[in-house]
């Protein structure tokens, strides 16, 4: 799956010359966090938060008065507190690696550009949503999580396991754990059509460790 696939086409921008009091309603109005900034071409030349805009704001306990602050929000723009050195990504870039740059940098979104034009921006609800249905979130079924090792062929025969017992599997979400048993591997599985003990008792001797197991609605 690549940026592509799960990526906002054609997101919301504004332009650096906007208000910080225009661009903060239009956040609020459109319940997005972040906005693209670009030039009249079209040009990618910024990205500009919430977080972002409100510390550009004057404290609440400034010594201003209302109208004053008003007017000075109504003069600061965007491009005086916008980030111009913009991290991006292409619409062949996988997943994975968007969300890796996203973990390592911090942020909590990537305009998508080619050839220097914004084309679509990917943000963390986007694989908040993907996680969700990488592990059949919305879906029922037993829940299975379980300790395996690292060696070639275990989750070929954890899964053929399944399906032997008749399971069906539409979640399945794994990960390395670090540590004294380097070559340990938690493996969750969403599985219908199996009930819970009979997939338990399917599984258990080809596992090291069954660690939770509960049937989901």
């Amino acid at each position: 799956m690549l940026v592509r696939d799960r990526m906002t086409q054609n997101p919301i921008t504004i332009i650096p010359d906007i208000s910080v009091t225009e661009a903060l309603r239009l956040m609020s109005e459109k319940k997005i966090r972040r906005l693209p900034v670009v030039d009249r071409s079209g040009q990618l030349v910024g990205i500009v938060s919430d977080r972002d805009l409100l510390q550009a704001s004057p404290s609440p306990a400034t010594s201003l008065a209302i109208w004053e602050i008003h007017d000075l929000l109504a003069k600061l723009t965007v491009e005086k507190c916008m980030a111009k050195d913009v991290i991006t990504v292409s619409e062949d870039t996988p997943l994975e690696e968007a969300a890796r740059i996203m973990v390592d940098r911090r942020i909590g979104g990537l305009p998508v550009v080619n050839a220097g034009k914004l084309v679509g921006i990917i943000t963390e609800s986007d694989l908040f949503n993907i996680l969700l249905e990488l592990l059949g979130g919305r879906r029922q079924g037993v829940r299975l999580t379980v300790a395996t090792t690292g060696a070639k062929g275990t989750l070929a025969d954890v899964t053929k396991t399944i399906y032997e017992a008749g399971g069906n599997i539409v979640g399945l979400g794994f990960s390395e754990v670090d540590g004294d048993k380097a070559d340990t591997w938690v493996n969750t599985f969403k599985v219908q059509g199996v009930p819970k003990e009979k997939l338990v008792e399917a599984i258990r001797p080809h596992v090291r460790e069954i660690m939770d197991v509960r049937e989901t609605s």
